[in-house]
């Protein structure tokens, strides 16, 4: 673009259990930290989650999957403590019920159908066997696999084998899913399937979190983001918040055609740093180091003004450029 210079199956909670979840975040973690002997896995880690999806960001080697496993009961804590949907792993009858996970592994029984292992999975949940067969359907359907629900899962593709560890996460239908790059082996098609999914479930009360080392991804789908580095928690919040709050510049997008006469008012705003205007004429590239500041003094021009805003939105901030600025700033909790 050329410029010219001036983002529960059968068996509920109990009455107690479902007004703790509606009174609390989904997720706390509060001050967590895990070791593995001498070597950090993650370290003194807090932050609350409610519905949605949250992108768990950092490299290979940054603590993510220790804090999912953690998130997920599967391990334990040296210290700080853990409550999904007010419960902790101490009570794991009602606490796994409400727990979905999808491993980035592939591990299956030597020999089990597709249908098969979903079914099995719903029976150790305590659904009965018709209850159980409705809802490994319900499952199937949603990952776009009962065509191949009777074929031994030796023999499925990796996305396949993707997707069906997607519909053993979700088919006793959890409260809170956690997902291990649930992207990794899927086709364009299947991505576009599985991440409508992944917003239909999150739509209808569900808290997703995804992890992936892959930040685009992560931009597509989350509308929050938890940042961890070397078993520290980097950052908490939506794009444009922790951009805020940590000076990375966001880069702003307006379409008006009072384009022109509006690009020398901006730098009336605090903390705007350079316009840009459309090679059209009708359009406004805003560079500022504070977001929320940048939109009300905007907003109070606009009706001072009198000016007509076809659009106004993000330009091309991305999550990679965040962490990257995160990172090379060593902006890590100490």
């Amino acid at each position: 673009m050329t410029v010219k210079t001036i983002t529960a199956g059968s068996t509920e909670l109990n009455a107690a259990h479902k007004l703790a979840a509606e009174s609390l975040p989904s997720i706390v973690v509060d001050n967590v930290s895990k070791f593995y002997g001498d070597v950090l896995g993650v370290n003194r880690i807090s932050f609350s989650l409610g519905a949605g999806i949250t992108g768990l960001v950092g490299p290979n080697g940054a603590g993510k999957s220790t804090l999912m496993n953690l998130i997920a009961g599967l391990m334990r804590p040296n210290s700080g403590t853990l409550k999904v949907l007010g419960l902790t792993p101490a009570q794991p009858e009602v606490f796994f019920r409400q727990i979905g996970y999808c491993t980035q592994y592939d591990s299956f029984p030597s020999g089990v159908t597709g249908r098969q292992f979903i079914q099995n999975t719903l029976l150790l949940h305590g659904y009965t066997k018709p209850s159980a067969a409705r809802a490994t359907l319900k499952a199937l359907q949603q990952v776009d696999l009962v065509d191949v629900a009777d074929r031994r899962i030796g023999g499925y593709s990796k996305g396949m084998r993707q997707r069906i560890k997607l519909a053993q996460a979700i088919c006793h239908e959890p409260k809170v899913i956690i997902l291990d790059e649930p992207l990794n082996g899927l086709d364009p098609m299947a991505r576009t399937q599985v991440i409508a999914l992944f917003r239909e479930l999150a739509s209808g009360g569900a808290s997703i979190i995804i992890s992936s080392h892959i930040l685009h991804e992560v931009e597509l789908i989350a509308d929050h983001l938890v940042m961890v580095n070397s078993g520290y928690l980097v950052a908490d919040g939506d794009a444009s918040g922790i951009a805020t709050e940590t000076g990375e510049p966001m880069r702003i997008y307006i379409r008006s055609h009072h384009a022109m006469e509006m690009a020398p008012k901006m730098f009336t705003i605090e903390d705007v740093l350079e316009v840009q205007i459309h090679k059209d004429d009708h359009g406004l590239f805003i560079l500022t180091r504070n977001a929320d500041k940048f939109f009300l003094g905007f907003n109070t021009l606009v009706l001072t003004q009198n000016w007509q805003v076809d659009a106004i939105g993000p330009a091309d901030q991305t999550v990679e450029a965040i962490y990257r600025h995160l990172i090379a700033g060593e902006q890590v909790a100490s």
